[in-house]
């Protein structure tokens, strides 16, 4: 249950302001159709998150549990830099949508987007810290959910109230607490 919730919390506070969500808003401002929109969120976050958790699950069976301690913790600590770091979005990324429709588009551009972002490295550092890959992807889709489906109904006359600066510090906080309790060695028998 902690690998669920921590992955699940972990995730959706990276997520807010992340270019994934703007791409949520982006997508929805443009289309206005939510449901394809959230159906497309949730293939592409399962294709993507479920490859991450494979390879972290994978990752483990490579590296010794000393190794991998330090390589986790000091992930996690670098996680909690990047996070403070707002992201932005090309709207190239978003045109796509024209040309196969609102569905198809939104699992392609969000595949696409979340490979080598945050939540993806989060999700590969997670399964390799819990070794529970699919309670791990889960609960990354599930943080994923709850950040992006929000910003699909209310776009982005919500996005300018949440205080993205706070947002993005909690978020780097939970990362270097999970580094820092990665690198003690604290859960380990």
């Amino acid at each position: 249950m902690e690998a669920f919730l921590i992955s699940t919390g972990v995730v959706a506070l990276a997520e807010i302001g992340d270019k994934t969500q703007l791409l949520a808003f982006l997508l929805a401002a443009r289309f206005k159709k939510p449901l394809p929109i959230i159906l497309g969120i949730l293939v592409a976050t399962l294709l993507n998150h479920g490859m991450a958790g494979a390879l972290g699950a994978w990752l483990t069976s490579l590296v010794s549990p000393q190794l991998m301690r330090w390589i986790l913790g000091a992930s996690f600590l670098a996680m909690a830099a990047w996070t403070l770091v707002p992201d932005t979005i090309d709207e190239s990324e978003a045109k796509t949508a024209n040309q196969v429709g609102v569905f198809s588009a939104t699992v392609v551009t969000f595949f696409l987007a979340e490979m080598g972002d945050k939540t993806q490295l989060a999700t590969i550092a997670l399964a390799a810290h819990y070794a529970t890959p699919v309670v791990v992807i889960a609960g990354t889709t599930l943080g994923m959910m709850l950040a992006d489906v929000p910003a699909v109904f209310v776009g982005n006359r919500f996005a300018a109230k949440i205080p993205m600066k706070l947002v993005r510090s909690i978020a780097a906080a939970v990362f270097a607490l999970l580094g820092a309790l990665t690198l003690l060695g604290v859960g380990q028998s």
